[in-house]
């Protein structure tokens, strides 16, 4: 590979590396931190053993880098009481509240549209099955 075409890669690269835009959806924008998000606005703080059975098939390995993600990027609050056993809350920041008419939205967007797309997904292979022969 020459060396303008290395240089090139490792330019595209940075520049998407650094998109402040993609870094701080793709935090929130995974498998559970929505569903996280949308059950702590629910209510004003709730512990992990509660959060953990409200999503009953999130490991608890999952919920707990979730719940730190969240908390890095200031969506979500922890707050440790010192007692025997050891009692940890979480709630949403004022931050982590402003994001969940986003997150409503696009749930009630993927509602109204989930039909139309598990019928397409289903068009979309059967097509691509029949190309691929």
């Amino acid at each position: 590979m020459d060396k303008h075409k290395m240089i090139k890669k490792e330019e595209t690269n940075s520049i998407l590396e650094v998109c402040p835009i993609r870094n701080v959806v793709a935090r929130f924008g995974n498998k559970w931190s929505l569903l996280v998000i949308l059950i702590l606005s629910e209510s004003k703080s709730i512990r992990f053993g509660e959060l953990s059975r409200a999503i009953p098939d999130i490991s608890t390995k999952v919920l707990s880098n979730t719940l730190r993600a969240l908390e890095a990027d200031a969506l979500v609050h922890r707050e440790v009481f010192p007692e025997v056993p050891l009692h940890v809350e979480y709630q949403l920041t004022d931050l982590g509240h402003e994001l969940v008419p986003f997150i409503v939205s696009l749930t009630q967007w993927a509602e109204k549209h989930k039909a139309y797309i598990m019928e397409h997904r289903q068009s979309y292979k059967g097509k691509k099955l029949i190309t691929e022969q």
